[in-house]
């Protein structure tokens, strides 16, 4: 993801001290966030998930591009640097390199999740378990019915973002 860096133009460079809360699940800012420097831990409700050290790494996009509220909190482990950009749905417009750069980064996340997924299938097929809901998982992710998207003009500004 460092060639999100190259991109890092038109928003705010932000100084984010350890323990400050960059996103709050179930929050909406319709920012998107770069970090530049530093540690960040990303936490559903109050596990820790993953922790993001790579600059140029993305947060707030699955919010942004469903146009529903945080899925995550993200605070800073430790003093961190980030660039912020406001706007943006218009900065994703705008750079379609930089959405192309982050649908491939949510296409890897997701294949990851459906090999880890497909394993866990396989390995408790027949338990009788929780687990052998597994397959059920699955199929419900292939089948997600689709944001509805209405038609209009490329001047009208869509309600959603």
């Amino acid at each position: 993801m460092r060639a999100v860096l190259d991109h890092c133009t038109g928003g705010t460079e932000r100084q984010v001290a350890a323990g400050t809360l960059v996103v709050t699940e179930g929050g909406t800012s319709g920012h998107l966030y770069v970090l530049m420097q530093g540690k960040l831990e990303v936490l559903k409700g109050d596990m820790v998930v993953a922790t993001v050290t790579e600059p140029g790494a993305v947060l707030g996009e699955m919010s942004v591009l469903l146009g529903v509220p945080h899925t995550a909190t993200v605070r800073a482990c430790s003093d961190a640097v980030i660039y912020e950009f406001e706007d943006a749905a218009t900065f994703l417009k705008q750079e379609p390199g930089i959405a192309l750069l982050i649908a491939k980064m949510l296409a890897q996340r997701l294949n990851v999740a459906n090999t880890y997924l497909a394993d866990l299938k396989r390995q408790y097929a027949g338990h009788g378990t929780h687990l052998a809901m597994v397959g059920e998982v699955l199929q419900s992710m292939i089948n997600l019915p689709p944001l509805e998207v209405s038609p209009g003009s490329d001047r009208q500004s869509d309600p959603r973002m």
